[in-house]
C-alpha cells in the first residue's frame, strides 16, 4: 500500500523533514551555564561539635531528608531568589534578556515590574539533583554565554545567602523564644521544689524512711500472712478429726479412722482388748456353751468393760480437740486482724509514696527541662555569632562555550524520521480511505464483470506524468484537432492499441454470435463513457465496418461536441419524423457516421422506452454493421437501464482511481436486476506512472508497437485524405449514410 502511494508518502516526508531543517536552522542558539551547589548537613563547628545548630541543615540520609533538598531545589527557583537577582542586576530594564537575544543584536528598549522579569527568569533555571550525592547543578539557558554565567552566577550567590540569613533569622527567633521561656521554667521549678518540701514535712516523712517503712510493711504482712495460713490449716485439720471422732458409735465401738488409732496408744490398746474378748466369747459360744457359761459371762463382762473404756477414751479425745479449736479460731482472728492493720497502713503509705513521687518527678522534670532550655539559649546566643551555613557552592559557573539548543543533527534527524513515519502513515491512511477502483484484478474481483482492456488517460497539454498526450509524441509537437479522435489521428499510438484491445475481447466475448448492439454506460458522471465509446466506434470502423454511434445521453450529450457536428437533429428528431436520413451525419474517420442526441425532452427515460424508439433502433441496426450507444451514467438516471434491455451487451466503464466499488458494484446490480446483458468492464483514464501499472502496461506507455519511419511517414497522407474528403463535402459530393 505504501507503494501505491509511495508519492504522497515521499512529498509528506520532505515536507516534514524541510520544515524540522529550516525551523532547526533558524533557531536561537540557547546557552547552558552550570553550577554546582552542596549540601552540607554538617558544617564546620569552630566552638566544638556540643554546640549544634538550632534550625535543622538537613542532617540525617539522604532518603530521611529527600523532602528538604527537594524543598531547597523550589527555593532556587522561587520568586524570592529570581527577583532578588533581577533587581541586582537590573534584569528589568535589560531587553536584550527580556527578549533572549543573541550577542550583537540591537537590544530594545525596556522597562516592566521586577515581577515579569523574575518570572522571565525562573523559567530559564532548572536544577537537576546527582543521585547518591548531596550534590545538585543549577542551570541557566541565555541566547548570550556571558549573561548566562554572570546571571547564574549571582543567582547561586544570592540563594546560599538567603539561605545563610534564614538560618540566622530562625536562630535568633529561637533564642529570643528559649530566653522569654528561660524565666517561666524557673518559676516553675522554684514551685516544685518548695511543693515538694512542704509535703515531706507536714507528712512527716523522709525519702529515705518512706521506701524503708513500705519495705518493712511488706515482710511483715508476708510473715502474717503465711503464719495465718498455717494457724487455718491446722484449725481445718483438727476440725476434720473432731468430725471423724463424733461418727464413732457405741454400737460398734472398733469403727474408728486409722488416723486416730495411729494418734493414741490407749485406743490401739482397748480396742484390742475389746476385740480378744469377742474373740473369746463367740469361739465359747461355737463349743456349743451357752450364754449363762462362767467363761461366756467373762468374756462379756471384758467386752463391755474395754468398749466403755474405749469411749470414754473417745471423749477425752473429742475433748483435747476442742480446746485446740477453740485456740486455733482465737489465734486466727487474731492474726487476721493484725493482717488488716498492716494492710490498711501499706496502702496508707502508698497514697503517701504517690503523691510524694508526683511531686519529686514534678520536681525533677522541671529541673531537666530549666537545664536544657539555659543550655540550648546559651548555644543559640553562639550560633548566631556563628552564622554557620550548611550550603554552598562547590563549583562556579564557567561561560558556556557550546550552545544547548538547538542540537542540529538530532533534530534533523528527528525532522527526517518523522517525516518519514508520517508519510507512511499518510500513504496507509489514502490507501485505507480510498475505495475506489484501480485495477483490472479489482474491477473483476469486486465487480464480476470480464475485464476487458483499459484506455490511458488523455492529457491534451502532457502536464501530468505517466498520462497520453496527444499532441506530444517521442518528445516532439503534434497537431491535434481534437484529443478524443486520438485513435483516428494516431492509430499506430498506444492509447489506439489499448482501443483495439478492447475491440479484440469483444470480439472473443461471443465469437458465435457477436455484439451487434453495445451500450455503453458508466456508474457515475465525468467517468469518460463517451470516450470509451468514441474509441470503440473508431476502431470498429477502422477494420472495416460500417458503424453507427448513437449520442443516447438525452440530457447532457456530448458525442456532436467530440466531432463538431451540430445537435439540432439527431435520435429525438428521427423518431419524431420517423426518418433517420437527416439524423445519421458522416465524420473524418471512414465508416464511421454517427446520430447525435438532437434536442432535448422533457422526458428522456419514457422517449427512450417509447416504440418509436424501439423502431428507430431497428432501423438503425439494419443500416449498420455495429451500433455503439453512448447513455447516460446508470445510478443517477434510468435512461441507461431501459438501453441495456435493447442492447446486444452492455460496457461498463470505470474511471481509475474515481469509481468507488459501491458505486460501481450498485451499477453491476442494477444491470443485473433488469437482465442486462453485462459485456463486461473498461478501466478508463489509467496513469502509467502509477504503481500498479508501472511495470505490468509498459507497453501502452510508449506511442505503441508501430514505432518506425513509416507510420511517422503514414499520418501526414492519412491526415490529407481526410482533409480532401472534407472538403469534397462541403461542396455536396459527401458520401451518404448506407441504405
Amino acid at each position: 500500500m505504501v507503494r501505491k502511494y509511495w508519492s504522497t508518502a515521499l512529498a509528506a516526508a520532505l515536507v516534514v523533514s524541510l520544515a524540522a531543517t529550516f525551523n532547526t536552522l533558524g533557531q536561537v542558539k540557547i546557552y547552558q551555564a552550570q553550577s554546582t551547589i552542596l549540601f552540607d548537613p554538617n558544617p564546620p563547628r569552630p566552638l566544638g561539635q556540643k554546640v549544634e545548630n538550632i534550625v535543622d541543615l538537613g542532617a540525617g540520609s539522604f532518603w530521611d531528608n529527600r523532602e528538604y533538598y527537594e524543598t531547597q531545589y523550589k527555593i532556587i527557583q522561587s520568586m524570592k531568589v529570581a527577583t532578588a537577582v533581577v533587581s541586582e542586576l537590573g534584569l528589568q530594564h535589560d531587553g536584550s534578556f527580556l527578549g533572549n537575544l543573541p550577542p550583537g543584536t540591537p537590544a530594545p528598549d525596556a522597562n516592566v515590574p521586577e515581577e515579569i522579569a523574575a518570572e522571565v527568569l525562573r523559567g530559564r533555571v532548572k536544577v537537576d539533583a546527582i543521585k547518591e550525592s548531596r550534590l545538585a547543578v543549577v542551570k541557566l539557558e541565555d541566547a548570550d554565554p556571558q549573561r548566562a554565567q554572570r546571571i547564574l552566577n549571582v543567582l547561586v550567590d544570592t540563594y546560599v545567602q538567603q539561605n545563610l540569613d534564614d538560618a540566622v533569622t530562625s536562630t535568633a527567633t529561637a533564642a529570643d523564644w528559649l530566653r522569654s521561656q528561660l524565666d517561666k521554667l524557673k518559676v516553675d521549678l522554684e514551685s516544685s521544689e518548695m511543693a515538694l518540701h512542704e509535703y515531706k514535712e507536714t507528712k512527716n516523712i523522709l525519702s529515705v524512711a518512706i521506701d524503708d517503712q513500705s519495705n518493712m510493711l511488706r515482710e511483715e504482712m508476708k510473715q502474717l500472712n503465711d503464719t495465718l495460713t498455717s494457724v487455718r490449716t491446722r484449725k481445718e485439720e483438727v476440725q476434720a478429726r473432731r468430725d471423724e471422732l463424733a461418727k464413732v458409735k457405741g454400737e460398734n465401738p472398733t469403727d474408728l479412722p486409722a488416723s486416730e488409732l495411729l494418734e493414741s496408744h490407749v485406743l490401739m490398746g482397748l480396742r484390742t482388748s475389746y476385740e480378744e474378748a469377742i474373740r473369746t466369747r463367740d469361739g465359747l459360744l461355737g463349743e456349743g456353751k451357752g450364754r449363762n457359761y462362767p467363761d461366756v459371762k467373762e468374756a462379756d463382762a471384758r467386752a463391755e468393760a474395754a468398749k466403755k473404756a474405749l469411749l470414754a477414751e473417745v471423749k477425752n479425745i473429742q475433748r483435747a480437740l476442742d480446746k485446740d479449736l477453740a485456740v486455733l479460731k482465737r489465734q486466727e482472728a487474731g492474726l487476721s486482724g493484725l493482717f488488716e492493720r498492716a494492710k490498711k497502713q501499706a496502702l496508707d503509705l502508698n497514697l503517701l509514696e504517690i503523691e510524694y513521687n508526683r511531686l519529686r518527678r514534678s520536681k525533677e522534670n522541671n529541673e531537666k527541662l530549666y537545664s536544657l532550655v539555659l543550655e540550648r539559649t546559651k548555644e543559640s546566643d553562639l550560633a548566631r555569632v556563628l552564622r554557620v551555613n550548611n550550603i554552598r557552592v562547590l563549583d562556579r559557573p564557567l561561560v558556556p562555550r557550546a550552545p544547548v539548543r538547538p542540537q542540529v543533527t538530532r533534530s534533523i534527524a528527528i525532522g527526517v524520521f518523522l517525516g518519514v513515519l508520517l508519510g507512511i502513515a499518510t500513504a496507509l491512511a489514502r490507501g485505507l480511505l480510498d475505495r475506489s477502483l484501480k485495477t483490472p484484478d479489482e474491477v473483476e474481483k469486486d465487480l464480476g464483470l470480464p475485464f476487458l482492456g483499459l484506455l490511458p488517460e488523455i492529457d491534451e497539454n502532457g502536464a501530468r506524468p505517466g498520462s497520453y498526450s496527444p499532441r506530444r509524441q517521442r518528445g516532439k509537437p503534434v497537431r491535434v484537432a481534437n484529443s478524443e479522435l486520438i485513435v483516428h489521428e494516431q492509430p499506430t499510438s498506444g492509447i489506439a492499441e489499448a482501443a483495439r484491445t478492447i475491440r479484440t475481447n469483444l470480439l472473443f466475448m461471443a465469437p458465435d454470435k457477436p455484439y451487434r448492439t453495445l451500450l455503453v454506460t458508466s456508474a457515475g458522471p465525468s467517468e469518460g463513457k463517451t470516450t470509451v465509446a468514441t474509441c470503440i466506434a473508431i476502431v470498429m470502423a477502422q477494420a472495416g465496418q460500417k458503424v453507427a454511434l448513437i449520442d443516447c445521453d438525452l440530457r447532457r450529450p456530448r458525442v456532436h461536441r467530440v466531432f463538431r457536428k451540430t445537435s439540432e437533429v439527431g435520435v429525438t428528431t428521427a423518431m419524431l419524423e420517423d426518418s433517420l436520413d437527416e439524423a445519421v451525419l458522416d465524420t473524418d474517420v471512414p465508416n464511421l457516421w454517427v446520430i447525435p442526441a438532437g434536442p432535448i425532452p422533457p422526458n428522456p427515460a419514457e422517449l427512450l422506452h417509447s416504440e418509436k424508439f424501439k423502431k428507430f433502433l431497428d432501423d438503425v441496426k439494419k443500416r449498420f454493421d455495429r451500433v455503439i450507444i453512448d447513455s447516460p451514467p446508470i445510478v443517477p438516471v434510468t435512461d441507461a437501464a431501459v438501453l441495456s434491455t435493447l442492447v446486444d451487451g452492455t460496457v461498463l466503464v470505470v474511471r481509475a482511481f474515481k469509481t468507488t466499488k459501491d458505486l460501481a458494484r450498485h451499477a453491476v446490480r442494477a444491470l443485473q436486476d433488469i437482465g442486462a446483458t453485462k459485456a463486461g468492464a473498461v478501466l478508463n483514464a489509467v496513469n502509467f506512472n502509477r504503481h500498479e501499472y508501472k511495470y505490468r502496461y509498459y507497453y501502452y506507455r510508449r506511442e505503441g508497437y508501430y514505432e518506425g519511419d513509416e507510420a511517422a511517414a503514414a499520418r501526414p497522407a492519412r491526415k490529407a485524405a481526410a482533409r480532401a474528403k472534407a472538403a469534397e463535402d462541403e461542396h455536396g459530393a459527401g458520401s451518404a449514410p448506407p441504405a
